[in-house]
């Protein structure tokens, strides 16, 4: 089954929320919202809107990962069909359609973490050096806030456990995490570096005051 008929089966069947993202009917299309908005809102009529919806947050920042909490409120995309929602959300949750269908069909194999940095090179090879404490804290403190269920672990007898155990349930719509991104990776790069930095050995030695 393909994408767009799993949807269409989705919705069929009474899926209206996906994320921050609620989707009702309007007429004889769809309306795409953010969940928490009602009244007045500002109304775009192409799907290709969601692209400029998705970039920036409330305050105008950009967003990085598109499935972190922090979708724009104001708007409302009013579409005719269901391939065009299909198309806007795959704006504003790149890949996750996809990867649900995937997933229905038992073909989504998850990356623990150790698996992912064993395949870095070049600068980001360091991140092999990551200890197991060091990537529960990043962990915790980087993923709280997207909205995917982690499918990942960090290795296959090191479960994550700095986040809360709802984090790896699925959603009614889940929005699934298959294996660290290349931010979570970035950011793992600093904290090695950082604890393995000669100012930090130092003060690591220096005995307290």
């Amino acid at each position: 089954m393909n994408t767009l008929t799993a949807f269409t089966r989705w919705l069929e069947n009474g899926g209206r929320t996906i994320g921050q993202i609620a989707i009702t009917r309007s007429g004889e299309g769809w309306e795409l919202r953010h969940a928490d908005d009602a009244g007045e809102l500002q109304t775009f009529t192409r799907w290709q809107d969601a692209r400029t919806l998705a970039t920036l947050d409330d305050a105008g920042a950009f967003r990085p990962i598109k499935t972190t909490n922090d979708l724009r409120h104001g708007w409302r995309i009013v579409l005719s069909t269901v391939a065009e929602v299909v198309r806007a959300l795959d704006y504003f949750y790149p890949a996750m359609l996809g990867l649900w269908t995937a997933d229905a069909r038992g073909e989504l194999t998850p990356t623990d973490l150790r698996d992912t940095l064993a395949r870095q090179t070049g600068m980001y090879r360091i991140t092999q050096k990551l200890t197991d404490e060091q990537a529960q804290a990043l962990i915790g403190r980087q993923c709280s806030r997207c909205l995917k269920t982690m499918l990942w672990r960090i290795a296959p007898a090191q479960p994550i456990t700095s986040l809360p155990p709802e984090k790896h349930q699925r959603a009614a719509f889940p929005l699934l995490c298959r294996e660290a991104c290349n931010l979570l990776v970035g950011l793992a790069r600093g904290v090695v570096k950082e604890a393995t930095s000669p100012e930090s050995s130092t003060a690591a030695a220096s005995p307290p005051a």
